[in-house]
Parts: structure tokens; C-alpha cells; sequence
């Protein structure tokens, strides 16, 4: 691959924010790992050998089998894949047919899948067993929801002993797309090669039909606001006006394991524009902190620009204000966000919901960071033979 290196870097205190990043050539050959001027070549064995060391976690909900395994074909083959399905498990067993369908799929390509179901209550025993039991609902069993299947996930990547985790929704049509994610995940660590390494992607351009015609969207209603928003927050506190953050709400998105297991959660559709918001609180040396040395430890956000275009299932336009108003929730609900900015979310919401916005943006549930969990009991958890039916597809 050839990418450009960052134009430009916005530092809020041991944060570092790069700006887009450009892919000027998907497969760059073999040879050296080498760079201009401008230009950085990463060869094809270089990204394969960070491929080796990340699972690629696909949240899973009632999508149409044929779909997950278009994506399933996107996910390059050094890849451990870790399918988290949160799909209802009767009347129609809806789970048991995913592993079916994984299962056919592994025996004809030798892909590493690993499979478990998010409700299962040998899982929600592990985490009582660990000391996490935040995430787990009034039942004892672990919460619907995406974020929960990416805390899931998360931990089985940790088990699983990998240094690097990405994700990828279940309802990408473009197996195409898929593949160049993870390539431009692999790229991401391969030039930013630190413990606190953060890769998150920016769609090229959202497909769309109008009037008969393809158009090619650059940015969707959700990233505009999320965006905006993020990028009023960074500018109150460098008091120069900036548009870095094009990411906000990026579903596809991969960071190391160590800092995974150091980030706080949001629930719900927010989980993605929280990371941003909990690295600033946690690294942007901007509240009091009880952990000096980790305040001190450099974390890179690097955002790429994809050249695949990006289509998913569309669920609506609820959907999508609930999208935006999740986001802009964590943002006005974290303790750095100034009284000036609060207003300002607010009176977007009120644009947008008219006569439904309500008086004050309701906060999302939070869960804490995932080093609160006891690790040792948790993956033990997990190697005690699999108790809580974690189907091993192919490992």
C-alpha cells in the first residue's frame, strides 16, 4: 500500500490526532518498507504480518446470512475473526443457523472464525466471576447492544493472545470494502508502530440513489454532526478554529489491544464518538487524573480515507437521528464540554427534533474501563472448555 503520511497533527496533551490520510495505492508490491518525502510504501509482507497478530470482531444481529458472509470473504485470511451475535435464539433459533452457515463457510475456506453468543450465561458468569458485572442486565445475562458485543469481542481478542483489534459491521455489501479496511488497519499500526496505536476509517464516498442516478455521498447526516461537534470541542481548547476530526462516529475502526482494555465504553450508537472523547479526557491532560504515568503515554489517532465506496443496509431515519443524538450525548455530557458548546448541541438537537427535542440531551449508560476487569479470572473463564458454548468454528 502507499499512503501519504499526515499533513497535519492536532496535540491536546499526550494526544495526537492526525489528519486524513490518503491511500494512493492499494496493494504497493513487495520489497522494502520505504518512504519519500510524502509518500510512505508499505509492502504487502509488512501488513500481513500485523494481519497475523489482529482479530477482526463482526457484531452480528439478525442480518441475512448471505451478508455476513460477504463480509466474512472481505476479511483477509491471516485475520482470527470473532463473530459476537447478539441475533434471538427462538422462536427461530436465528444463532445456531449463523454457526451453521460459519461453520460450512470455514470448511471451504480454512478461515479462522471464532463464534459465541452475546447472551449467553456462561459469559455473564465470567464477567460476575472477573468483577464486571456493569455489563450484565436485571436477568444476569450481558445487555443487547453493539458496544456489549464489542466489549465482548474485545476480550476474546485478549484471550486469544492478539496485539491488534478491529471492527467491522455485519452489514457491509462490498466484500471489497471489507478487505481494504483491514489493509488500511495493518497500514495504520505499520506506520504508527506504538502500544496506544487508534486507525479509524473514513468512508470515500456512500452511495446513494437519486433520480435514477448513483450519487456518491461524501459524508452521511450522522458524520456531519458528530464531526462538527468533536471539532468545536478540540477548537475551545486550542483556541484555534480546526476541522480535523472527519471520524467521529466511524464504525470501522481498529486500535491495539492494550489500549482497548484501557477505554471506557459508551452504549448504544454513541460507543464510537465516546472513544474520542474518553482519549481526550483521559490523555488530553485537561482533568485531574489519579494515574500520572499514563496521562504521560503518547496515543495516535490515525485516520485514513478508504477509496472503496461504502454501502450498508439502511434502517431508516429514526435510526439515523438516534445515531446523531447518542453522539452528541457523550460530547455534552463529558466534563470538558464548555456551557457555550452545550448550547450549541442543544439547539441541534432542537433543528432537528422541532417539537420532540427535549430539554436537556438524555446520557447515554456507560460502562468503565475494561482494566477494572480481574484478567486472569476472566480467561480462565475462557479456557475452562469453552463452558459458556463459545463455538470454536475453526482456530
Amino acid at each position: 500500500m502507499r499512503i501519504e503520511i499526515p499533513r497535519e497533527c492536532e496535540r491536546i496533551g499526550s494526544l495526537q490526532i492526525y489528519g486524513l490520510q490518503k491511500v494512493y495505492e492499494l496493494d504497493g508490491g513487495e520489497g522494502p518498507h520505504e518512504h519519500d518525502s510524502v509518500i510512505e510504501r508499505i509492502p504487502s509482507e509488512v501488513l500481513y504480518d500485523r494481519m497475523r497478530e489482529m482479530a477482526i470482531v463482526v457484531p452480528v444481529k439478525n442480518e441475512r446470512l448471505k451478508l455476513i458472509e460477504g463480509v466474512l470473504v472481505g476479511i483477509p485470511s491471516p485475520c482470527q475473526v470473532i463473530v459476537v451475535s447478539n441475533s434471538p435464539r427462538g422462536p427461530v433459533d436465528r444463532f445456531n443457523l449463523e454457526k451453521e452457515a460459519l461453520e460450512n463457510y470455514a470448511k471451504f475456506t480454512g478461515k479462522k472464525i471464532l463464534v459465541v453468543h452475546q447472551k449467553d450465561p456462561g459469559l455473564a458468569k465470567a464477567f460476575v466471576e472477573a468483577g464486571y458485572s456493569e455489563l450484565l442486565d436485571e436477568t444476569g445475562i450481558v445487555r443487547s447492544g453493539k458496544a456489549e458485543g464489542m466489549i465482548v469481542g474485545t476480550l476474546l481478542a485478549k484471550w486469544l493472545g492478539k496485539k491488534y483489534l478491529g471492527f467491522v459491521d455485519s452489514d457491509n455489501y462490498f466484500p471489497g470494502a471489507v478487505l481494504e479496511y483491514v489493509h488500511e488497519y495493518a497500514a495504520g499500526f505499520a506506520m504508527n508502530n506504538t502500544s496506544n496505536t487508534f486507525v479509524r476509517i473514513s468512508w470515500h464516498s456512500k452511495p446513494k440513489i437519486m433520480e435514477s442516478s448513483i450519487f456518491f455521498a461524501k459524508w452521511g447526516r450522522s458524520s456531519v454532526n458528530s464531526n462538527m461537534m468533536l471539532n468545536r470541542l478540540l477548537t475551545h481548547f486550542s483556541g484555534f478554529e480546526t476541522e480535523i476530526v472527519k471520524t467521529g462516529n466511524a464504525g470501522e475502526h481498529a486500535l491495539t489491544v492494550d489500549l482497548a482494555l484501557k477505554l471506557e465504553y459508551a452504549a448504544g450508537y454513541a460507543v464510537e464518538t465516546h472513544h474520542f472523547v474518553n482519549l481526550l479526557e483521559k490523555y488530553g491532560g485537561l482533568l485531574a487524573s489519579e494515574d500520572d504515568e499514563e496521562v504521560s503515554e503518547k496515543v495516535t489517532i490515525c485516520q485514513i480515507e478508504s477509496r472503496n465506496p461504502h454501502m450498508h443496509e439502511s434502517k431508516g431515519e429514526d435510526h439515523v437521528e438516534d445515531m446523531i443524538d447518542a453522539s452528541l450525548s457523550v460530547i455534552y455530557h463529558s466534563d470538558l464540554c464548555p456551557e457555550l458548546l452545550r448550547r450549541e448541541i442543544m439547539e441541534n438537537v432542537r433543528s432537528r427534533r422541532g417539537d420532540e427535542s427535549p430539554k436537556e440531551i438524555a446520557p447515554v449508560k456507560m460502562y468503565p474501563s475494561l482494566s477494572k476487569i480481574d484478567m486472569d479470572t476472566f480467561l480462565s473463564c475462557c479456557d475452562e472448555a469453552l463452558n459458556f458454548n463459545l463455538a470454536s468454528v475453526r482456530t
